[in-house]
């Protein structure tokens, strides 16, 4: 069993999966917030149990401090294992891998996450051109060619950070919720004007990304896709997970 972890700005998803199994296949999953982080041991404690892990895999952009409170849950989880060195991979964004080249000037500077992700949009949509958004804290979006060449792309404020961006920093303007539904046509009132604007901003750039490319599809994941989906005009599939997907793709034990 593959342990994989995707440690986000917010939230830490994960998934276990059987060695062999297909792209996605998920024997568990699930995801914690930062603060709850210690829930992710009885999460995973029954599952380890009965199948036991022999690989972790993770993606972290949350930095040093997040790195090592994943450890500590670790060791509580596996105390047995004792978690030898080799048996956690920290994920790093690298030249080539998985069948995609990596088209960073400085391929360790791109985010990891994004080099999952951009792997995952290879895999899932192979031999044709496709734009990956992952829209969370951070709304990324990011061009991979038909032949598994990962171009680069854009990185903005999330649909909920801009909202909140603009609740906090300008008088006046409520905060508002990023799940709210919006009336067809102009906004007549303040919280659906931000909430458009927002909107707007979001499926605007991933449809500019989108022409630019050329693209055949995009794909769309994170928190905040099933938000910003409505608002788009070209062609998308929803993917769940996709950071995980790419760590699975680039595990080497997917079919």
């Amino acid at each position: 069993m593959i342990l994989l972890i995707d440690a986000g700005n917010t939230r830490v998803k994960w998934a276990l999966v059987e060695n062999g199994a297909t792209l996605g296949a998920w024997y568990a999953h699930g995801a914690v917030s930062h603060a709850d982080l210690p829930q992710l041991e009885l999460h995973l404690h029954d599952a380890v149990a009965e199948h036991g892990v022999d690989r972790i895999i993770i993606a972290n952009v949350a930095g040093n401090a997040l790195r090592v409170q994943l450890e500590y849950v670790l060791q509580r989880t596996f105390p047995a294992m004792l978690l030898p060195e080799q048996t956690i991979s920290w994920f790093a964004s690298v030249a080539e891998l998985a069948g995609l080249q990596n088209g960073y000037r400085n391929p360790a500077q791109l985010g990891c996450d994004r080099f999952a992700a951009a792997i995952a949009g290879h895999v899932l949509a192979r031999g044709h051109d496709v734009i990956v958004a992952n829209c969370g804290t951070a709304t990324t979006i990011d061009a991979v060619t038909a032949d598994g060449r990962f171009l680069g792309g854009m990185i903005m404020p999330g649909l909920g950070l801009m909202a909140s961006s603009l609740a906090r920093n300008t008088a006046q303007l409520p905060q508002i919720a990023q799940d709210g539904k919006l009336p067809d046509g102009f906004a007549d009132n303040t919280d659906d004007a931000i909430l458009s604007g927002c909107l707007a901003a979001q499926s605007g750039a991933i449809e500019h990304a989108f022409q630019r490319h050329q693209a055949s599809v995009c794909l769309l994941s994170g928190g905040a896709a099933q938000f910003i989906a409505p608002m788009l005009t070209v062609p998308y599939r929803m993917v769940d997970n996709i950071v995980l997907i790419g760590l699975h793709a680039a595990s080497g034990s997917a079919t």
